[in-house]
């Protein structure tokens, strides 16, 4: 299993957006009245992006963007494959991303997650986020958010040991035996 993080293109955002996992899709349906694959790829591409690559086909799609001055929204989605990645990514985003976050000038980065999103509340905790409230009715059915965040005071004191057990463990759970549907056909390198 060959796993790579690497910028996102529009193509690749596009693929992960159209397999999305129940938990994302889920996630996702709730805070926007309309979206297609392109248009979640898109935005994405606001900020910094990237992809989580197994086996040369995209599976995950994580970043943050900057929303003003000092203020970011972290994000992540991806296929069923995506507990595969979680590892890879959690280990990118503290010895990668968080650094470009905070080189931009970083005070805060937010992440919110759907209530019901177990998977996603107990990452966000591993990567050190703390979760800050509920906001009852966020999604446009009224589906419960948590909205959690790093700040620059808390962000550089999380261990990354601390950050990969459960992942690493839902990563031999999954048992999703997908295919390479839709896989790039370029070498990985």
């Amino acid at each position: 299993m060959t796993l790579r993080i690497i910028p996102a293109t529009l193509r690749d955002l596009s693929y992960v957006a159209a397999n999305l996992r129940p938990e994302d899709r889920a996630e996702i349906d709730c805070q926007f009245d309309q979206w297609s694959p392109a248009l979640l790829a898109l935005t994405a591409l606001q900020g910094l992006a990237y992809v989580a690559e197994l086996n040369g086909n995209p599976e995950a799609g994580f970043g943050a963007a900057e929303q003003r001055g000092g203020l970011w929204i972290a994000w992540s989605w991806g296929t069923r494959r995506m507990r595969r990645c979680v590892p890879g990514i959690t280990e990118f985003f503290h010895t990668v991303l968080g650094s470009q976050v905070a080189a931009r000038g970083a005070w805060r980065v937010e992440a919110r997650a759907l209530a019901a999103n177990d998977l996603a509340l107990r990452w966000l905790g591993r990567l050190g986020a703390t979760q800050r409230c509920l906001l009852p009715g966020y999604g446009k059915n009224g589906e419960d958010f948590f909205l959690y965040d790093w700040t620059r005071e808390g962000w550089n004191h999380v261990s990354l040991s601390k950050t990969t057990g459960t992942e690493a463990a839902a990563a031999d759970a999954d048992d999703c035996r997908q295919g390479r549907a839709g896989a790039r056909s370029r070498t990985s390198g």
